[in-house]
């Protein structure tokens, strides 16, 4: 038996950052494209770009940029304000994993 939970951040009751927008972040970093991390996670690119914009408004923080395409190619990369806010975020998730772990060990299996 194993026990799950999840997390997300609110603000003003509207959620802001959740595990799956996590995931889109990652990819960005991992792909350094929005459109093909949004292709990874399965979302639209329109609903990426909406999860980003609704992300830096609702926490006052640039997350991402843009590099416009052209003879080159476009390009989208996270920054330092960005990699702060998910490495602090990974640090709540693993907290909050361990304290409903041990709760759950001392609840079920006295």
């Amino acid at each position: 038996m194993d026990i799950k939970s999840k997390l997300w951040i609110e603000v003003e009751g509207e959620p802001v950052f959740g595990r799956g927008r996590r995931f889109l972040l990652q990819a960005i970093d991992q792909y350094g494209s929005i459109n093909q991390a949004a292709k990874e996670i399965s979302i639209s690119y329109r609903k990426a770009w909406s999860y980003i914009k609704a992300m830096e408004e609702r926490l006052g923080i640039k997350l991402v940029e843009r590099q416009a395409g052209g003879k080159n190619g476009g390009g989208a990369v996270l920054t330092k304000d960005a990699r702060e806010f998910l490495k602090k975020y990974e640090q709540m998730e693993e907290g909050i994993r361990e304290i409903i772990d041990e709760k759950f060990r001392r609840i079920f299996y006295r």
